[in-house]
């Protein structure tokens, strides 16, 4: 039987901001956490602070957002029997919030969820997951899902609709 290629991975680092796609991607980590047993799961929301306040500002609608998201993530992981290590963060940049997580808890990889987006037509995808791709030292793992059912689609030359 050939080596599990998943082996080396002991921590993940999921962040999640409510959307569904992140949320299959935590799906995704914390089966692999439970299968390789005693793998650690954190999730991160990461609030995004204006410059124009500071940066622990109190920001009650958004904390409450973000607990409610992390009150989910931790029953998804309770779902599969493992342990969701939850933060809510405040930074300027969601994305680089993310990357010195991953840095400071030393995880094995990155993992996210990216919702389909074709803003002005053309694929997009986001801030986050292309600072992530760019900037992590870490393995980062990348899920993009369909795009939602009745989305009409363009390709040079055709039109499709899912």
């Amino acid at each position: 039987m050939p080596p599990d290629p998943f082996q080396h991975l002991k921590s993940f680092i999921i962040p999640v901001d409510g959307s569904e796609a992140a949320f299959h991607a935590l799906n995704v980590a914390c089966e692999l956490a439970r299968r390789t047993k005693g793998a650690q799961v954190h999730v991160v929301h990461v609030i995004e602070v204006p410059r124009s306040l500071p940066l622990d500002a109190d920001l009650p609608d958004q904390s409450q957002r973000g607990e409610t998201i992390l009150d989910r993530a931790e029953q998804i992981g309770a779902g599969y029997k493992v342990t969701v290590h939850a933060d809510l963060l405040q930074a300027r940049q969601a994305a680089h919030a993310v990357v010195d997580e991953a840095i400071e808890r030393a995880v094995d990889a990155i993992v996210v969820g990216v919702d389909y987006h074709r803003p002005h037509g053309r694929f997009a995808l986001g801030r986050l997951p292309t600072y992530v791709l760019e900037h992590s030292p870490t393995e980062v793992w990348l899920f993009r899902y369909p795009p939602p059912e009745g989305a009409i689609y363009t390709r040079p030359g055709t039109v499709w609709s899912r």
